[in-house]
């Protein structure tokens, strides 16, 4: 199962252990489908209020309530965190996220369209990982002349 596939994997699905989401799913506790706010906050490093939040915005599917209508969450809504997780920390806009999951809901009909999606927001982090790599040479430069500074200081 690829990071795509996890959003409409059918319930049983088998993951691929390669699958860069099957490392998220190893910290959770086993033999649970249903989570508080509060536990997948933590899971998430996420606060309840921004969890609450994405589920205003459309970022965040449909949760299921518990009769007295606390939010109860499955291990799919902690897939679909961890994909979140990982779109954010590539710095993926938040109206493109939710602009993602809006195609999710509509069904695999959307399957180019977030193809689209994704592929245009990889060769934006590709071209930051090139920035950074940049940056990353100029930082070692200059940490390479202030210790070879140092050593000749102490040298002396």
């Amino acid at each position: 199962m690829t990071l795509m596939e996890t959003e409409s994997a059918p319930a049983g699905a088998v993951d691929d252990l390669r699958s860069p989401l099957a490392l998220e799913r190893q910290r959770r506790p086993e033999g649970r489908d249903r989570y508080t706010i509060s536990e997948v906050a933590e899971y998430a490093g996420l606060s309840a209020h921004t969890l609450r939040w994405y589920e205003r915005i459309g970022l965040m599917p449909h949760v299921d309530r518990s009769h007295t209508g606390q939010r109860r969450y499955t291990d799919r809504d902690l897939d679909w965190l961890d994909l979140v997780s990982r779109l954010r920390l590539t710095g993926m806009p938040v109206a493109d996220m939710v602009r993602y999951a809006e195609l999710v809901r509509q069904g695999e009909h959307t399957f180019p369209e977030r193809e689209r999606l994704l592929s245009a927001h990889r060769d934006d982090v590709r071209m930051r990982i090139a920035e950074l790599r940049s940056t990353l040479e100029v930082l070692d430069y200059k940490i390479d002349i202030y210790a070879d500074a140092r050593r000749a200081s102490e040298g002396a």
